[in-house]
């Protein structure tokens, strides 16, 4: 019974309007106000401060601020395994596996259309049918910067807007089509091995999205647009492998996709798995 009130009360809450309003009370400054927030979020979810560049709660200039915290050098070592893919965030694995019939995994007895994860562009999602996805689910304690699993050069950004459903397990396993119906920005790689997706998915009272490259990532209108990295276009961006690509404010999931025969999951990896980012995630197909 508690987790259908919760789902239902998903389907009635105004989820951008209490994104906005959350938002706001986590850009605020006041420090009588911050330095609680920070306080006890920091307790409830037992963050992990050691490991923070910064490690004086009361240091930050908002919650977002601490949210969004930089790790110490070193914190999250890059696995050098010849040609690994990297875990893109801190967090666990929520499923991973190939793409069947042109739909991901979700949950038990859900899943949803690669296609529409992507914006609805056939021709795009193309590259990717019967591939491979892993999608990384990051909790509220976790370090929340998303990092680039190969070194590569953007193509395509595409935000597509959606609601703002919760992303944790329960609502995996209750909401269908999950990470279609939520906002999100799909980002667009050329890497070594082929096209590479990686989907920031946005979540209930998740303020924003952001990419290191054009930051705050809100168009003037909830509607989709694309934003083409071309000669053409715009110039050219190249990031290495383990490079930060963008960050959540307030948690959410990156999606990473692959084209078929390119990289195999590694074994000891299954739903619920704890990563961190920089761990080996998968290894080449030769």
């Amino acid at each position: 019974m508690k987790d259908r009130l919760f789902i239902l009360s998903q389907y009635l809450l105004p989820h951008h309007l209490l994104s906005r309003l959350i938002g706001c009370a986590a850009e605020c400054r006041a420090g009588w106000f911050k330095n609680r927030l920070i306080g006890w979020f920091a307790k409830q979810y037992q963050v992990n401060m050691s490991e923070a560049q910064v490690e004086d709660l009361t240091a930050f200039a908002h919650f977002n601020d601490f949210f969004t915290r930089a790790l110490k050098d070193g914190a999250r070592p890059l696995d050098s395994s010849p040609g690994a893919v990297l875990s893109p965030a801190d967090g666990a694995i929520s499923q991973l596996g190939k793409i069947e019939q042109g739909r991901i995994f979700q949950a038990k007895g859900h899943s949803f259309s690669v296609i529409e994860l992507l914006g609805g562009d056939t021709e795009r999602a193309a590259a990717f049918m019967g591939g491979d996805f892993a999608t990384v689910y990051l909790s509220p304690k976790d370090y929340h910067r998303v990092h680039m699993p190969l070194a590569g050069t953007l193509k395509e950004m595409v935000y597509v807007p959606g609601r703002l459903f919760s992303v944790n397990q329960t609502t995996a396993e209750n909401v269908p089509e999950l990470f279609a119906r939520n906002e999100r920005v799909v980002c667009l790689f050329d890497t070594e091995r082929g096209p590479m997706a990686v989907v920031l998915v946005g979540a209930m009272i998740v303020a924003s999205i952001e990419t290191v490259w054009a930051g705050l990532v809100t168009p003037p209108k909830r509607e989709l647009k694309t934003f083409k990295y071309d000669d053409a276009a715009r110039a050219p961006i190249s990031l290495e492998k383990g490079a930060e690509l963008g960050r959540f404010k307030l948690g959410s999931t990156a999606i990473v996709l692959f084209g078929p025969e390119q990289v195999q999951w590694a074994e000891e990896l299954t739903a619920n798995s704890a990563v961190q980012m920089g761990q080996r995630l998968a290894s080449p197909l030769t």
